[in-house]
């Protein structure tokens, strides 16, 4: 990265070696991080020795060594070059005086207690003073705005830096929370149903003068015991599982998240509070129990405990079932990112990056002598990456000069036919027309739209005046999707402008590919041989935009499974514990007759009941929490029945193999033991 001398003084990087407020002032200066150093110099010393930039073949200094980088900063470099090393490297200065120059980005450290929304409003008073003359002579309005550095990463709608989603960190946080709802439940029913082996306990404590209160409190601590051995053991998990799940999800999560202090403490008060949570209505119940009742064995739970087992329960298939539909709905709306016509062909096409290397024409015109190769073609921007922005004067429908912002493609005359966009008015750039290389202008049919033409084929002939260069609208292409789906198409030029053209884009054959691109490996060294050959395939990268969808979807698949994993571990408990209860009735009904499957749907139906309770409950809620998530792509899929159907169906199914194993069980015990069982 290009960096001014002030870098060090704003951000707190470390610099092992070298002066922090020298080290990158003077031109052809780099400051290399420890990795870097180290592929370069191994154990030597590097400080004053000097590396070639390649490309423009030029002779740095290496004037510091910094520390490496953490993975979460926002900027990441393995080498700082001075930032007046620009015209050196590019053989242009670095315009700092230029206020329409916006290639940089600009990091302003404040004063402790300054007031960043009153600095803010006086922006457009300094940018008057500064700029307003040349502005109005551009007719052109900048405006500057601050965004703080920490919310650059979760919150920010700009461009050029990796992103996350808050969206996505607060859909994980309430899953986490339901998952540890599940397993509160799972303890509460559980201790609630099995109340009557410690019936007898609470029956003697109290006659030898325990209080209520003494029990209640006995009965929380147990709870908040099994939470912090919990507590320990997930301690030892999570660092054993957590190159797993960085894996997963695609990020690099330290272990040493673990041995800070604080996030211990609080972990350990969060597993106190759950322990407390979980066993407060347990302790209730127990504790109430009439010593003269169970210790005569006239003891029942009652049918506001059974009443709220069963609500629990329903709540927890609610969770389960809202986490079934989410997970459906999530991969079916990547099916339909993957498999939307994006309007182009980008199949079997490589990318390289040329860096504008003087023998790029030279390199073009030698693929055509290899076996394989269909067609090349020089480009600013390949669909999926980034653009320029360009203010443009453009001519609308009423023939008024309409001043506007418009992404920009700079093309050579063979993209628009490699690419295979479909041409809905006027024509594509060609060598046949002289004035296409200086006069031309190619747009989409959104910024057509954006100048009022209802029809295509009206724009064309139009007048734009764009950075000086006038001209004519000479075609309107289809639009297409040159940004993720997530995005509405926005509206976008071409024009013909060989200095800005840095990407080549090579359409080859699928047919013995690996020997095609050794090939075009061989004639990039032997005509660019200052430089490393580096390329990519556009569908690959193309599909990269996605990556963070499919991490998310994998990950709320993983979370959801272990949500209906525990709440089968609960109904499986219920299930073994409820087949207890009735072990004499299943015995009087098998010799009264009763069949297998008889038994089976008598011990079945009561909690396949419950799951379709809480399908009822759980399919509204799913349906909003998943309308509001699909609201973040400009192009969706839809929630349709089937969707509910099949998160019903599923849950009917878990939870009647949940427990058809105890139900099973007891349906084919011999009547003979069921009758005798105390």
């Amino acid at each position: 990265m290009l960096a001014d001398s002030t870098l060090f003084n704003v951000f707190d990087f470390l610099l092992i070696a070298g002066n922090r407020n020298t080290a990158l002032r003077e031109p052809m200066s780099i400051v290399l991080s420890q990795s870097a150093a180290k592929k370069y110099f191994g154990n030597a010393n590097p400080m004053g020795q000097q590396v070639q930039l390649t490309g423009a073949a030029i002779n740095a200094t290496i004037t510091g060594v910094m520390k490496d980088i953490p993975e979460n900063s926002q900027i990441k470099a393995d080498m700082f070059v001075s930032l007046s090393s620009a015209k050196q490297i590019y053989g242009q200065p670095t315009q700092d005086s230029e206020w329409t120059n916006h290639n940089y980005y600009t990091y302003v450290l404040l004063k402790p207690h300054t007031d960043a929304k009153a600095l803010e409003a006086k922006f457009p008073a300094f940018m008057e003073f500064h700029h307003g003359a040349e502005a109005k002579k551009l007719q052109m309005q900048d405006y500057l705005s601050l965004e703080p550095l920490r919310n650059v990463y979760l919150k920010s709608k700009r461009d050029g830096f990796e992103t996350g989603s808050i969206s996505n960190v607060r859909i994980f946080s309430v899953i986490a929370v339901f998952i540890l709802l599940i397993a509160c439940i799972n303890f509460i029913n559980l201790t609630t149903a099995r109340g009557a082996e410690r019936a007898k306990e609470v029956g003697i404590r109290k006659v030898v003068g325990a209080a209520r209160v003494q029990l209640a409190r006995q009965f929380i601590v147990e709870s908040v015991i099994i939470c912090f051995i919990a507590f320990l053991l997930s301690l030892l998990l999570c660092s054993l599982l957590l190159p797993l799940f960085n894996q997963l999800a695609g990020k690099q999560i330290s272990t040493g998240i673990l041995n800070h202090p604080f996030n211990i403490i609080i972990l350990l008060l969060l597993s106190v509070g759950i322990g407390i949570l979980a066993g407060f209505y347990p302790s209730l119940v127990l504790s109430s129990f009439k010593p003269v009742s169970v210790l005569k064995g006239r003891f029942s739970t009652g049918t506001r405990g059974l009443i709220l087992r069963k609500s629990l329960v329903v709540f927890q298939f609610t969770i389960s079932i809202v986490l079934i539909v989410g997970t459906i709905v999530v991969y079916t709306q990547l099916n339909y990112m993957r498999n939307q016509d994006l309007g182009f062909n980008k199949d079997q096409t490589m990318i390289i990056e040329t860096n504008f290397d003087k023998n790029k024409d030279v390199f073009k015109q030698s693929l055509s002598s290899i076996p394989g190769m269909i067609s090349a073609s020089f480009s600013s921007s390949v669909p999926g990456g980034g653009n320029t922005s360009a203010y443009s004067k453009m001519e609308n429908k009423a023939g008024d000069i309409q001043k506007t912002n418009l992404d920009l493609y700079f093309v050579d005359f063979d993209y628009i036919n490699q690419f295979q966009f479909k041409i809905v008015a006027g024509r594509a750039f060609s060598r046949d027309f002289k004035t296409d290389s200086a006069q031309a202008m190619v747009i989409n049919e959104s910024a057509a739209r954006s100048l009022g033409y209802t029809s295509p084929k009206d724009a064309v002939g139009r007048n734009f005046d764009q950075w000086g260069r006038k001209g004519k609208i000479i075609g309107v292409l289809k639009d297409f999707h040159y940004k993720s789906l997530q995005q509405n198409i926005q509206p976008l030029v071409m024009r013909y402008e060989p200095w800005a053209l840095g990407l080549i884009s090579i359409k080859v054959s699928s047919a013995n590919l690996p020997s095609i691109i050794k090939a075009i490996e061989s004639k990039w060294n032997n005509i660019i041989p200052n430089r490393p050959f580096d390329y990519y395939f556009l569908d690959e990268f193309f599909d990269k935009q996605y990556r963070a969808e499919d991490r998310f979807g994998n990950l709320f698949t993983n979370f959801s499974i272990l949500a209906i994993f525990i709440s089968c571990l609960g109904l499986l408990g219920l299930a073994s514990y409820s087949t207890i209860q009735r072990t004499k009735e299943i015995g009087v009904r098998k010799v009264l007759g009763a069949s297998v499957s008889n038994i089976v749907n008598l011990l079945s139906i009561d909690f396949i009941s419950l799951v379709l309770i809480a399908l009822v409950i759980a399919s509204p809620l799913a349906w909003l929490g998943m309308h509001t998530w699909l609201q973040d792509f400009a192009y969706r899929t839809s929630i349709t029945w089937w969707v509910f159907a099949l998160a019903g169906l599923a849950a009917i199914m878990i939870a009647f193999l949940t427990i058809s194993f105890q139900a099973i069980k007891a349906a084919m015990a011999s009547p003979v033991h069921s009758l005798r069982a105390e």
